[in-house]
C-alpha cells in the first residue's frame, strides 16, 4: 500500500536509495553515492516522501520537493512488479505539473518516465558527476 513515510522508515529508505543508485548508476564512482549519503538523508527528512509498504516493510519510495520528483526507488527484490509505476501515478495525482532529472545513461529509467508520459526538455552535463543528465517534465511540452 502507498502511504506517507514516517520517521522510522528512514533507515530502510536510505538502504533502498543507496542500493538503487549503486545498481542503476554503475557509470558513477560508488564513492560519490556514499559521500553524499548523509546529505541525502537530511534532505529526505525535509521532503514529502511516499512509500510502498508491503507486509510492514518499505519496498519503494518517491521523494518530492514541491513539484520536483527528487527520486523514485524500488528495492531490488521488488523491481519489475509495477510498484514504481503505481507510486508515480500516485504522485501525479498529488502534484501537477512534475519535473525530474535522470541520468541519460540510465536507459531503463528514461524509458520508464517516457512510458508514464514525461518528455525531455533539456540535456546537460551534471557538474558533480560529469555524466549527461536529462530534465524531464510531465506533462510534456507540445
Amino acid at each position: 500500500m502507498i502511504r506517507l513515510a514516517e520517521r522510522q522508515d528512514l533507515d530502510r529508505i536510505m538502504e533502498i536509495w543507496l542500493e538503487g543508485n549503486l545498481q542503476a548508476h554503475d557509470f558513477v564512482d560508488p564513492d560519490y553515492w556514499t559521500g553524499c549519503f548523509q546529505e541525502v538523508r537530511e534532505a529526505i527528512v525535509q521532503a514529502d516522501v511516499w512509500v510502498w509498504d508491503e507486509n510492514d516493510r518499505v519496498e519503494a519510495f518517491a521523494g518530492m520537493v514541491e513539484h520536483y520528483l527528487a527520486g523514485l526507488f524500488v528495492s531490488g527484490a521488488q523491481r519489475g512488479k509495477g510498484i514504481g509505476g503505481l507510486l508515480l501515478e500516485h504522485i501525479k495525482e498529488q502534484r501537477f505539473p512534475l519535473t525530474l532529472h535522470v541520468y541519460s545513461r540510465n536507459a531503463g529509467a528514461v524509458q520508464f518516465y517516457e512510458r508514464h508520459g514525461f518528455g525531455t526538455v533539456s540535456e546537460y552535463i551534471d557538474p558533480e558527476t560529469g555524466q549527461p543528465e536529462r530534465e524531464m517534465i510531465f506533462p510534456p511540452r507540445s
